[in-house]
């Protein structure tokens, strides 16, 4: 009888508290070019929903969890520089796999070793909030000295999207409520709330022209003033989640973009997070059999930080 483990995935397309199952699946195999961890932790993240829902459909069953620590233990053919027993972290190769990074055992087809010092719970929140971050403001333009308006730098991703930005030279505006904004204006923004007199209260910090927007914000409704605050220049403005409002107003959004444009980051701010430089909040831990638990705190909109599944119970690499 071949090795049992537990794993999070859907069968069909829907509503993810009504596909989703928990259940015994055999552990699979890793093939060629890929590697199997045991997992530490994983993170959810609103993609994981939209997977759920039929985005990137394909062979069905299918895992979520697109983020994963853990430690290796078996090496696929033609894979070097890994060894049984590493700790790694990066992505599971949900697309290929009846499981993802939300099992006790995962597949991955991008790993990267992790940083001495930075805990297994704390890699596993990088991958997707990094590649985010850092890719849609590539696509903008990181370049010292320009200045970018981050809209919603309350989420993950505009947090993080704060730093890199400044890590980089650039002149950051970030647009949060009160729970981060204190921590947004230590890293060196400047900073203001949403709403009524956004515009206005964004050109009085700017004192000049805003180069760039990047709107980061899962709420959505605030491109026409966006627009406004990139001096009526809608192609200035790249949406992460406003995608029907960019299209009719002829703003950019993610799937617009050249997605082989990308740089890898990832190594990068894994170091600078383990040398305390770099930083994604994290909001909360859950063993694997709370995942509706967790599923419900991200719907929510309200997780204030990234979540992350536990399959192994340990929280001693927290």
């Amino acid at each position: 009888m071949s090795e049992q483990m537990r794993t999070l995935r859907f069968h069909e397309y829907g509503e993810p508290a009504e596909v989703l199952r928990l259940e015994e699946t055999p552990v699979p195999a890793p093939g060629r070019g890929r590697i199997r961890v045991v997992v530490h932790a994983t993170g959810l993240a609103p993609a994981d929903w939209a997977l759920c829902r039929g985005l990137f459909a394909g062979t069905l069953p299918r895992g979520i969890g697109c983020d994963v620590s853990g430690t290796v233990d078996a090496v696929g053919e033609g894979v070097s520089g890994v060894a049984v027993g590493d700790a790694v972290f990066g992505t599971a190769d949900w697309a290929n796999s009846s499981s993802a990074g939300a099992s006790e055992r995962a597949v991955m087809n991008r790993w990267f070793p992790v940083p001495q010092g930075l805990s297994l719970v704390q890699a596993a929140a990088l991958p997707m909030t990094v590649d985010t971050a850092y890719g849609h403001l590539n696509w903008l333009g990181l370049e010292a000295g320009k200045t970018v308006l981050v809209h919603g730098a309350g989420s993950t991703i505009g947090f993080a999207a704060v730093q890199i930005a400044l890590l980089r030279g650039m002149r950051v505006i970030a647009t949060a409520g009160e729970t981060y904004a204190p921590q947004l204006r230590d890293f060196g923004a400047l900073v203001t709330s949403y709403g009524d007199g956004m515009v206005e209260r964004v050109a009085a910090l700017s004192e000049g022209a805003v180069d760039y927007v990047l709107d980061t914000s899962p709420v959505g409704g605030a491109i026409p003033d966006l627009i406004r605050i990139a001096g009526g220049d809608p192609r200035r403005v790249l949406t992460i989640f406003d995608f029907d409002a960019a299209a009719e107003l002829g703003a950019r959004g993610s799937f617009g973009e050249d997605m082989a444009n990308r740089v890898e980051a990832l190594p990068e701010f894994a170091r600078l997070a383990a040398e305390g430089r770099f930083r994604v909040p994290i909001a909360a831990t859950f063993p694997l059999e709370e995942w509706r638990t967790a599923m419900q705190i991200s719907q929510s909109g309200k997780a204030r930080g990234k979540l992350l599944l536990l399959p192994g119970g340990d929280t001693t690499n927290a």
